[in-house]
């Protein structure tokens, strides 16, 4: 556990950095005054909506905390393959009395503006989706005195982070919620996710830096799992998404339990790049024919997303859920980091408990 990351915070627990107004600084000062490791997410936000977070977040704590930034995506969708998609949400536009968002919107989300102002006031850690940054802007920020992670997918794509010179990498299991991380977005490759503890093994036996588990954790015993796996933390996202401090809406936060949601699914639907969501009317309807075009489909359904909201109907919604999502509990953010960090010391007593081979106590 002795690194530099993991020194920044007693409790081996991150939260995860949700993006579409749900890592609030509020949620992010509760879990790092606990002791765990709080997330912005600067993803759809512009940079200055990105650097007044952050002022609010340091009004709210002097604890360590993090910023998620979005790699921009390069064009890669099929010639036409948005213009069906949008003919086919035609209906969505009509039910909802809404016009379909412009998909040529920004393929960058700020992203060069964002570094600029990180670099100009330096935040604790840094941590990256989609993608892996250049080397040139890892050591900016090392030289700044901020530490980067990079989400990764494969151990193919930790050794690249590696390379690239990031401090940490995520490992981001199948199970987690929300978009997954993967460097190139090739539909071919749908469906074909690793399971978090294998992809845990594979990486810590590919790269050398610390690696931070992520997908599917909502208790102490599985943060223990990930960290006998070899992980120096547990990123949890779906887990923190109850609490009063997070900014999801009040239907999504009431879905995670509720049993019309039964299960989860990754989905093009809402964005154009695999995510995992409850299965409701939308991700059933149209994720099947959503194209391999993100950020594109993102900006076309956004009014949609937006409208259902208010019109308060999850089924038109994009309920992003990790695998655990009916294990949520309602608990204040930090009480959660705390019962969180009990659940992992039990863990670790009774394994610890537990015979050597051959019968001989431990």
């Amino acid at each position: 556990m002795s690194s530099a990351l993991t020194d920044l915070f007693p409790h081996p627990i991150v939260q995860a950095p949700m993006a579409g107004g749900v890592s609030v600084p509020q949620l992010a000062a509760a879990v790092s005054e606990a002791g765990g490791l709080g997330f912005l997410a600067a993803g759809y936000k512009t940079a200055d909506g990105m650097y007044q977070e952050i002022k609010q977040l340091r009004g709210l704590t002097n604890r360590p905390f993090g910023v998620n930034v979005f790699v921009p995506q390069p064009e890669h969708a099929e010639s036409g393959t948005v213009e069906v998609y949008a003919h086919q949400l035609a209906g969505e536009a009509s039910w909802y009395e809404t016009e379909l968002g412009d998909p040529d919107s920004g393929r960058d989300d700020g992203y060069d503006a964002k570094l600029a102002v990180l670099l100009d006031d330096p935040v604790p850690v840094v941590s990256f989706h989609f993608g892996v940054p250049s080397r040139e802007v890892l050591d900016t920020l090392r030289r700044a005195g901020t530490l980067t992670l990079v989400t990764v997918t494969t151990a193919e794509e930790a050794r690249a982070a590696e390379r690239a010179g990031a401090d940490a990498v995520i490992a981001q299991g199948v199970e987690a919620g929300g978009h997954q991380g993967a460097h190139r977005d090739l539909p071919e490759n749908d469906g074909s996710g690793t399971g978090l503890l294998s992809l845990v093994a594979q990486i810590r036996e590919a790269v050398r830096v610390p690696v931070v588990a992520a997908g599917g954790i909502m208790r102490g015993s599985q943060i223990a799992a990930v960290l006998a796996a070899g992980a120096s933390a547990a990123q949890l996202g779906t887990a923190f998404l109850a609490t009063p401090e997070s900014g999801a809406h009040a239907l999504h936060k009431q879905a995670l339990t509720n049993p019309l949601f039964a299960r989860t699914e990754l989905t093009r639907a809402f964005s154009g790049r695999p995510a995992r969501a409850l299965v409701n009317r939308f991700v059933r309807e149209h994720g099947p024919y959503a194209p391999a075009a993100y950020p594109e489909v993102h900006h076309l359904t956004s009014p949609l997303r937006k409208a259902a909201a208010k019109a308060g109907d999850a089924q038109g919604m994009a309920l992003w859920a990790g695998q655990g999502h009916r294990m949520a509990r309602e608990l204040p953010a930090g009480r959660l980091v705390e019962v969180l960090a009990a659940e992992l010391a039990d863990a670790r007593t009774a394994l610890s408990d537990l015979p050597r081979p051959g019968g001989d106590p431990r």
